[in-house]
């Protein structure tokens, strides 16, 4: 292979020429792929220019890819002052993602095709304390049904993704061979295992925080910025950044855990996640109604109990003062924690998520005081900051990005793209050989010991 890579490099210096048969398996078929796939080029003539080949080299590196089913060239474009040129359309509909969003209290499933974009997608209330195999059941038969209702040649699946409540350590930067640690009491549940068997594909997975910020990067409000902070406020406050146009994980998948972080209001210090979380929100607000300081909020306590934190922001919403007031000391928080980054970062644009960012503007707008009154003006100059408009659909979005960013990514690509199918990667065969057995039981516990005598 890399000798056919220098021969391509000769070739491209040469300008133009007829190719060598053997160059046909060398690294122009995976760039002129990516050329089509990622827009940069839409006809032979962008392809020439964009990717500095000949015109013999783009015939024949277009010819096997539409064999293979990757391409096509039956649509002509616009003309402009001649011949209408054909253009060149990455086949998205050769085949599916499987994505699958798992949060504290919601699952979230769907299918996308080959470019990432959502075909269906299918949502529900969920106990990630339940046992792990009842959520792997669960996932494995909404998954079923979404495939049930799809056809065509095109509609099997070349890869499944997860987006799940923790940070995924990196996996070489290829699919998963295994299931790495997710929730504590998940162990020995073998849920990728489970995947590749059932679906016979690749399984990657990735933290909620980073799926959905690549669902907001590709899909919502940061599509066309190369530097953006997405925030995740919840139970866990997280964040996702974007440098140059792609996600930062950092070294071991753990970028963005800005919850962890300490802050201090009054004379109350703790983690950001303990003084500015849904938890926190609720816990005051069910303070505030306990010991009337609200009369809105005393009232939906009489009438639901417990209070939620969507209720406090409800009440903010509907003019309660109280309830205002904590969502702003929350907003305050977390503003001044993301200026921090913002200040390293020089993003674009900070878009905001979770379901009490998204339900009022009050949190949102202390974010904003915050961040602007913290940050350096060249910071602020032209900087947005937003809540997100996708909702649950940007988690989804996003894990179906991360596979298809894991599919074509070249050192995957090369292994596979001359078979036209992904399932052909050696080391993808290497792992369902591996899987063909059954997986072993879990180890009994031990009886537990009479030490009576």
């Amino acid at each position: 292979m890399q000798a056919l890579d220098r021969e391509d490099e000769g070739t491209r210096s040469r300008g133009r020429g007829r190719p060598r048969g053997s160059e046909t398996a060398s690294g122009s078929v995976i760039e002129i792929l990516n050329l089509v796939r990622t827009g940069q080029a839409t006809t032979r003539q962008e392809i020439e220019r964009v990717g500095e080949f000949g015109r013999a080299i783009v015939a024949d590196r277009l010819a096997l890819l539409t064999e293979l089913g990757l391409v096509d060239e039956s649509e002509l474009g616009a003309a402009t002052g001649g011949r209408a040129p054909r253009l060149v359309r990455f086949a998205a509909d050769r085949g599916r993602v499987l994505v699958a969003t798992l949060d504290q209290t919601a699952l979230g499933v769907g299918i996308a095709d080959l470019s990432g974009r959502l075909l269906m997608e299918h949502h529900e209330p969920v106990d990630l304390t339940e046992p792990a195999a009842a959520i792997l059941d669960r996932v494995t038969s909404l998954f079923d049904w979404i495939l049930s209702r799809q056809s065509g040649p095109g509609a099997a699946p070349w890869a499944v993704s997860l987006s799940v409540p923790a940070p995924v350590a990196e996996a070489g930067g290829t699919f998963l061979t295994e299931t790495p640690p997710i929730l504590p009491g998940w162990e020995g549940t073998f849920f990728v295992e489970t995947l590749v068997r059932r679906y016979g594909a690749p399984v990657w997975m990735r933290s909620s925080v980073e799926t959905m910020t690549m669902g907001e990067l590709h899909g919502g409000a940061g599509i066309g910025c190369t530097a953006m902070l997405f925030v995740k406020v919840g139970k866990r406050i997280g964040a996702g950044l974007v440098c140059d146009g792609r996600l930062w994980r950092g070294a071991m998948g753990a970028a963005g855990l800005i919850g962890q972080l300490p802050v201090q209001t009054g004379e109350r210090t703790g983690t950001l996640d303990a003084l500015a979380g849904s938890e926190m929100i609720a816990r005051e607000g069910q303070a505030a109604a306990e010991e009337g300081r609200s009369t809105l909020l005393a009232d939906l306590h009489r009438r639901h109990g417990a209070l939620s934190a969507a209720e406090v922001s409800q009440a903010a919403q509907m003019g309660d003062r109280t309830a205002m007031e904590i969502l702003s000391q929350s907003g305050r928080l977390i503003g001044h924690v993301v200026a921090t980054l913002a200040n390293a970062l020089n993003p674009e644009i900070i878009v905001l998520s979770g379901s009490v960012a998204q339900s009022n503007d009050i949190l949102l707008a202390a974010v904003r005081e915050a961040v602007y009154g913290a940050s350096h003006p060249l910071v602020t100059r032209d900087l947005r900051i937003v809540r997100s408009q996708m909702s649950s659909s940007a988690g989804l979005v996003g894990a179906a990005m991360v596979a298809v960013e894991g599919l074509f990514a070249p050192p995957m690509l090369k292994d596979w793209v001359l078979q036209g199918r992904p399932m052909a990667h050696p080391g993808f065969a290497a792992l369902r050989d591996r899987l063909e057995d059954p997986p072993p039981a879990p180890a009994k516990p031990a009886a537990p010991r009479n030490d009576r005598t």
